[in-house]
C-alpha cells in the first residue's frame, strides 16, 4: 500500500519582485535568499521578512552560486562572469558558446567545485542547449548535448549520481556521475513527472529526495529517492521556476515564480517568492572551487 502524499501549505514572503524569477540561493552570511531576475540581468536580494532588492549584473543573470574563496559565480547569457560580495564583476566573461539565438538557463555545481549550467535557444527549438562545464582552471566544455531547456541539476549525496532535467521531456533523468572527469553516462528515468506542469528547477534534501518545481502545474512536489511521490506544495500560480532551502537551519524551502506569458493583472502573485515549512532539511549547494 502506498503511503499518502503530505499536502504542504506555502505562504507568499515578498511582493512580486521578478519577471522571470530563477536560481534561488541561500546566502548564510546575509541571512538572505539570492534569486535571478534572468531576462532583465538582474539579481534580487530577498530577506528573510520579505523585503527585497535588486541588481543589474548582465544582460541576462541565468544561474549564481558561491565562490569558494568568496563572492560568487554567475552563468550569464553565453559565459560565465565572477563577482564580489557587493556583486560586482571581478573579471572578463568567460565565454562559452558564441551563438546568439541561445542562452544559459540553469545549472549547479559538483562536490568537487566544478560549475555546469545549461542553455537552451529563445524561441525553445527542440535539441538546440547543451549542458556547459567550467572547470576550476576556468576552462569550459560540454558535457550533454541535444538539450531543449536546461534545468534543475543536483547531486545525490554519495556524489555518485546527477539528477537533471530537460524540461519538455516531463522527467527527471539520472546519471552515472564520473567525479574524476566531470561527465555524465548512463542516463535513465528517474522518475516520469505526470502532469499538470513540466519539470523546472530542482532543490535535495539530506535524505537525497528531489523537491521539483512545476512549470504551468502551479506546484512543487518531492519524489523520495526511491522515486515515490511523497508531498505536493500549491501555490496560487502557474508557473512555478525553482526553489531551494535557506534559513540557518535550512529548514525552509524558498521557491520562485515567473510572469513569463500572464497578462497585466493575471495572477497578480505571479513573479513572488513564496516560503513552505516541509518537515526536512536541505543540503547546501556546493561551491564553485575555482
Amino acid at each position: 500500500m502506498n503511503d499518502p502524499v503530505a499536502k504542504i501549505t506555502a505562504e507568499q514572503l515578498s511582493a512580486p519582485c521578478t519577471a522571470h524569477g530563477e536560481g534561488p540561493l541561500w546566502d548564510p552570511a546575509g541571512d538572505r535568499l539570492l534569486l535571478v531576475d534572468m531576462i532583465v540581468g538582474d539579481i534580487v536580494t530577498v530577506d528573510r521578512a520579505g523585503h527585497h532588492n535588486r541588481t543589474h549584473v548582465a544582460d541576462v543573470a541565468a544561474c549564481l552560486r558561491h565562490r569558494s574563496r568568496g563572492g560568487y559565480i554567475l552563468a550569464t547569457e553565453r559565459g560565465f562572469v565572477t563577482l564580489d560580495d557587493q556583486l560586482r564583476p571581478t573579471g572578463p566573461e568567460i565565454a562559452a558558446f558564441t551563438d546568439t539565438k541561445i542562452r544559459m538557463n540553469d545549472g549547479g555545481c559538483d562536490p568537487q567545485g566544478r560549475f555546469y549550467c545549461g542553455s537552451m535557444a529563445y524561441d525553445e527549438t527542440t535539441g538546440a542547449g547543451s549542458l556547459y562545464r567550467l572547470d576550476t582552471d576556468g576552462s569550459v566544455a560540454p558535457v550533454l548535448d541535444d538539450v531543449t531547456i536546461s534545468n534543475g541539476l543536483q547531486w545525490t549525496a554519495d556524489g555518485r549520481r546527477a539528477l537533471y532535467n530537460d524540461t519538455p521531456t516531463g522527467q527527471v533523468t539520472v546519471f552515472d556521475f564520473d567525479d574524476d572527469h566531470g561527465t555524465f553516462g548512463d542516463p535513465r528515468r528517474f522518475v516520469a513527472v505526470d502532469g499538470p506542469g513540466a519539470p523546472d528547477g530542482m532543490a535535495i534534501d539530506t535524505e537525497d529526495g528531489i523537491w521539483v518545481a512545476l512549470w504551468g502545474g502551479s506546484a512543487v512536489r518531492r519524489y523520495s529517492s526511491d522515486g515515490r511521490l511523497t508531498a505536493v506544495i500549491d501555490l496560487p500560480v502557474s508557473n512555478v521556476t525553482a526553489c531551494t532551502f535557506g534559513g540557518p537551519d535550512l529548514r525552509t524551502l524558498y521557491i520562485t515564480t515567473s510572469r513569463q506569458g500572464l497578462a497585466d493583472g493575471e495572477q497578480p502573485e505571479a513573479g513572488a517568492v513564496f516560503v513552505a515549512e516541509p518537515g526536512f532539511t536541505g543540503t547546501t549547494p556546493y561551491a564553485y572551487a575555482g
